[in-house]
């Protein structure tokens, strides 16, 4: 792997981040086409994770480049590869109409192929998704994950918010069999979306759903998840299927589409599995 660039890593504030991950078209385009510079490593993931510039048309934004070449193999996931399940998890987000995976795409970079996707910078101001409180609560407005053992002995509730942006990414989670959808693991956007990260353990044809968005476990979905997962089983039998043929196995193919009917099916969010542990570890 060539080693990174000695630039200074450049950043973005959360404004212009949020503006250009919401004009997806025009942010695929930059990712897929623009000169990939690297400013750095990120040095707390498990897989070389880099830190890049996009460049295109005169336009710069800063990304995140996953080669392939630096991935470590999974026991568990032994097909196909971390960079392409990342690129299908974001057509399937793509096709919900959501957008809560920022604009990725799988191309040729200074490593080799890898994932490259849309750098999201946290809005400072946000308020908070996650919570730990009394075990006479949650307050209102929070729904309970699980109880927590804290230093001392002392026990409380881990809780995220009740949130509609939240909702919508449990079930993309469901749809994908997310293996990992940890608190880190989605960005509030200055312009109030949430973007889902990290989705190279996911598509697997057994189930493995590990997430701390268990708040809405065995409720009703509702009318609008309901209509987008119609919609999601129709596309995984013509266009969108298609462009996941190249991401992931047969029989992973058939695993999603059976995912999304069976929660079509039930009309309920899923309940936590006896045979998976249920909750990420670190779990923030």
């Amino acid at each position: 792997m060539e080693a990174p660039g000695t630039d200074p890593a450049p950043g973005t504030d959360p404004a212009t981040s949020a503006a250009l991950a919401a004009d997806t078209p025009a942010a695929l385009a930059l990712l897929r086409e623009g000169a990939l510079a690297v400013h750095g490593r990120v040095t707390d993931a498990s897989n070389a994770v880099l830190y890049c510039t996009a460049t295109l048309d005169g336009v710069t934004a800063p990304c995140v480049y996953k080669p392939v070449a630096g991935e470590r193999p999974l026991w568990d996931f032994p097909d196909g590869t971390l960079a392409g399940r990342e690129t299908a998890a974001h057509e399937v987000s793509a096709a919900t109409g959501w957008q809560l995976i920022p604009p990725t795409v799988l191309r040729d970079g200074p490593a080799g192929p890898g994932m490259v996707q849309l750098w999201i910078e946290p809005d400072p101001e946000a308020p908070e998704l996650l919570d730990l409180q009394p075990l006479d609560g949650p307050a209102d407005g929070w729904l309970p994950i699980v109880r927590a053992e804290l230093d001392g002995g002392r026990r409380a509730w881990l809780v995220h918010r009740d949130d509609e942006r939240l909702r919508r990414l449990a079930v993309l989670d469901a749809v994908l069999n997310n293996a990992d959808r940890k608190g880190g693991h989605w960005l509030p956007a200055a312009d109030g979306r949430i973007y889902g990260i990290d989705h190279g353990v996911t598509f697997h044809a057994e189930p493995k759903l590990r997430t701390l968005l268990w708040g809405w476990a065995d409720r009703p979905l509702t009318a609008e998840a309901l209509d987008v997962l119609g919609k999601l089983a129709a596309d995984l039998d013509g266009p969108l299927g298609e462009r996941l043929r190249p991401h992931l196995t047969a029989a992973e193919l058939d695993a999603l589409r059976a995912r999304t009917g069976a929660l079509l099916a039930s009309g309920r969010h899923p309940l936590p599995s006896a045979d998976w542990p249920s909750i990420p570890w670190p779990p923030v």
